[in-house]
């Protein structure tokens, strides 16, 4: 340890970084929990062998999380999922021919409303359906399907990386220079909704257009001069309108949905919070901790007037992957916390002027660690404390909110995959040099867009 400890703060720094990085690459490679297990190995590294003393994980951010994961898996095991999933269907098939540019909506919108993405896998064979069997190329409306679901995170109440990125810009500890007029989670909203949607309207006109048309596509024909290609590539109607949904679960959407909107009202309009007195300022109960009660508030409603069995809620793919989220975040938080903290006023003085005369910097940095954590919340929850400590302006953060989603970049995240696995036309793919896939353009125009738009929405508010 003394041998480490002799070197050079720039040395020591760029050791302590290799060692995180094999950290998060080895646990991005093995996916799932992992990826915050291994950030286990790097405090061990940091603190015995380099004498650092362990930072804090981000508790606010994970408990948040797990209150909003267990609202939006309750949501799923009372039926009330499937209503939405209904509904949005109804929508799509009443209009096919403008399927490419609705169905990025679509999915988006679910995500704004549940807080995950992974809404997107009930709703793909289904605009899988509608596609091929109105003649329109299928990669268009999947592939900026599954890119405006994940997209939408950052846009919904309820979302992971929205609840965190606000816990952090309004912590006085992490947030040194906070903006004024900024209450943080509905101000933070008024700019990534509307950039978002700018974002995802983009996606769609870009789609509207890109590959070729499915009767001009010769390797598509060649595959339909097979009997069994062609049975298998027309297949089934996969549907929800057939179904009649009981009452009972209309009843749990309204709950869910009803939670979310009180939620929104508190946040808007503050003098509606409980008020509470600390070293003689009055202030309002904070929005992440609203957010908590009112989550685990929607949670109990919908046991106690659903009568769902509850053993469901630990089973589902939302419970699942919202864990999986919590164990990434605490790993991955508390080593970057340990990490950084000490050497912020070296990495401030080497990066901070570089940052304040190019912003942009910022979201190139911010999008390629999500990429390595394949998480907006840990992405999140490792760069911004740090991006805050070397100067970046809090206005910055908010304005290129877009950019903790790159984990499209490569195409290993589920729902990329599972998009490729519900094209059976063979449209939606991985190009033979990997990186040029059918969600790269699609996920670099609606961040890219929805960045510069979060920009001037900011610099209207006043931010910048």
């Amino acid at each position: 340890m003394e041998i480490l400890t002799s070197l050079s703060e720039g040395t020591q720094f760029s050791i302590q970084l290799v060692v995180v990085l094999i950290c998060l690459f080895y646990g991005a490679k093995k996916g799932g929990i992992a990826l915050g297990l291994l950030g286990g190995i790097g405090l061990l590294v940091l603190s015995f062998g380099f004498a650092v003393a362990p930072g804090k994980p981000s508790i606010d951010v994970m408990l948040t999380i797990l209150a909003v994961v267990i609202a939006s898996a309750t949501l799923q095991a009372s039926g009330g999922l499937d209503v939405m999933l209904q509904i949005a269907e109804k929508v799509l098939r009443k209009n096919p021919k403008f399927l490419t540019i609705l169905a990025p909506f679509v999915t988006c919108f679910l995500t704004i409303l549940c807080g995950t993405g992974h809404v997107v896998y009930t709703m793909m064979p289904i605009i899988y359906d509608i596609a091929i069997k109105n003649g329109i190329r299928p990669e268009r409306p999947m592939a900026a399907s599954s890119i405006s679901s994940q997209l939408g995170i950052i846009a919904s109440p309820v979302s992971v990386a929205v609840v965190s990125l606000t816990a952090l810009l309004l912590n006085p500890e992490i947030n040194k220079h906070p903006l004024a007029g900024f209450d943080g989670y509905v101000d933070l909203l008024a700019i990534t909704i509307p950039s978002t949607l700018i974002g995802v309207l983009a996606i769609g006109i870009f789609s509207w257009f890109r590959g070729k048309d499915l009767d001009k596509d010769e390797e598509f024909q060649a595959r339909l001069k097979d009997p069994e290609q062609k049975e298998y590539i027309y297949g089934d109607s996969k549907t929800l309108l057939g179904e009649k949904l009981p009452t009972i679960q209309w009843v749990a959407m309204w709950i869910f949905l009803g939670a979310i909107a009180i939620v929104a009202i508190l946040g808007a309009f503050p003098e509606l919070r409980p008020q509470f007195t600390s070293k003689g300022v009055t202030k309002p109960m904070n929005m992440v901790a609203t957010i908590q009660m009112f989550m685990l508030l929607a949670g109990a409603a919908l046991i106690i007037f659903t009568k769902l069995d509850t053993s469901k809620i630990a089973k589902n793919e939302i419970f699942k992957s919202g864990m999986i989220a919590l164990v990434a975040v605490f790993g991955i938080s508390w080593m970057a916390d340990t990490m950084f903290a000490v050497h912020t006023p070296m990495m401030k003085a080497a990066l901070g002027d570089v940052v304040k005369e190019h912003p942009w910097t910022y979201a190139v940095m911010l999008l390629l660690i999500s990429k390595f954590v394949n998480s907006q919340a840990a992405a999140i929850a490792a760069f911004v404390p740090l991006a805050l400590g070397i100067g970046v302006e809090p206005g910055i953060i908010i304005a290129f909110a877009a950019a903790c989603y790159g984990y499209y970049i490569l195409p290993t995240y589920p729902s990329d995959l599972a998009t490729i696995q519900f094209d059976r036309s063979g449209t939606t793919k991985i190009g033979k040099f990997v990186i040029n896939h059918s969600f790269i353009a699609p996920g670099l125009i609606g961040v890219i867009v929805s960045c510069i738009a979060g920009y001037f929405l900011a610099l209207g508010a006043g931010y910048l």
